[in-house]
């Protein structure tokens, strides 16, 4: 018996509290924005490496969903299209996390830039492609390979979703041109150069990264945690609970990654609430289009 329909493998529910906690939060930060980053912003060590390496973990769901459509197109009998799906989920995780963390990755190996060995180069991105191996052997074992559909349908969904939300996030911080608080903690006057995030000044920004706080790029990629019980939905023991152990764990990381990125200066309230709430959307959006009626009943 099929249960009611799902929204990224959780009940609607689930989904209304995720939109309502990003709009309370939209709405706290249109009016306090500035007093909240005055107040807890700081900047320190051990948050510059959570801000550096903290998306490992939803970079993760890149090879898994390469892993999901691989074991859906093989059933179909599209082995090499399910191989190379599979390589394109494991390297989208590679090169995004070379993209936003292997500055950091680089700099605790000490390779510098026109000094260092070209193999030390080599090294620190063979250590994250490395790092994106173990989910797809876990993926392997645990995913249940009966109802190809379903799989293809996940994996495809993930892999659509998060390019597409990454897009629109920095076309969003160009038409926005918001300045940081890093940035105006530079000022004589920050309160000066302060604007909310419906002051708006269209490519203002162009490649000064000090004018793209709105919305938060590194929450569009933390929020991409939600599509995690829809993930755990696909293994072969699935269940009610699984997903919602799946969910809070997103949940938590959310939450601290997000205040991350607040107490390290990089954005306001507003701006990590809408990074979060833009994704989430998408990956809601998209996977509903891709799984109309594939919805599993609980064991």
């Amino acid at each position: 018996m099929k249960n009611e329909a799902k929204i990224l493998g959780l009940s609607k529910k689930v989904f209304f509290g995720v939109v309502t906690a990003c709009v309370i939060g939209i709405i706290i930060g249109s009016f306090c924005d500035l007093k909240i980053n005055e107040s807890i912003a700081n900047v320190t060590e051990t948050g510059s490496y959570f801000a550096a390496f903290g998306c490992y973990f939803s970079y993760c769901l890149y090879p898994a969903a390469g892993m999901c459509l691989y074991k859906g197109l093989r059933n179909k009998g599209f082995v090499t299209a399910g191989k190379l799906l599979c390589v394109i989920g494991w390297f989208l995780a590679v090169y995004y996390t070379n993209s936003y963390s292997g500055a950091k990755l680089r700099e605790l190996m000490h390779f510098k830039a026109g000094e260092s060995s070209f193999f030390l180069a080599v090294l620190c991105w063979l250590i994250i492609a490395m790092l994106y191996i173990w989910p797809m052997i876990v993926c392997y074992k645990l995913l249940d390979d009966k109802d190809a559909d379903v799989l293809i349908a996940v994996g495809a969904a993930i892999l659509v979703a998060g390019i597409l939300s990454d897009n629109v996030n920095q076309w969003l911080k160009q038409v926005a041109s918001r300045p940081r608080y890093k940035y105006l903690l530079t000022l004589d006057d920050p309160a000066s150069e302060f604007r909310n995030w419906w002051e708006m000044r269209p490519n203002y920004a162009g490649s000064n990264d000090g004018f793209k706080s709105w919305p938060s790029g590194n929450m569009t990629i933390a929020a991409m945690m939600f599509a995690l019980p829809m993930i755990t939905d696909t293994f072969k023991v699935h269940s009610r609970k699984v997903n919602i152990i799946a969910f809070i764990f997103a949940c938590g990381f959310v939450i601290l990654y997000g205040y991350n990125r607040i107490h390290m200066t990089n954005h306001f309230l507003s701006d990590v609430c809408f990074g979060t709430l833009i994704t989430y959307l998408i990956f809601v959006g998209v996977s509903k289009a891709f799984l109309p009626k594939t919805d599993r009943a609980e064991v």
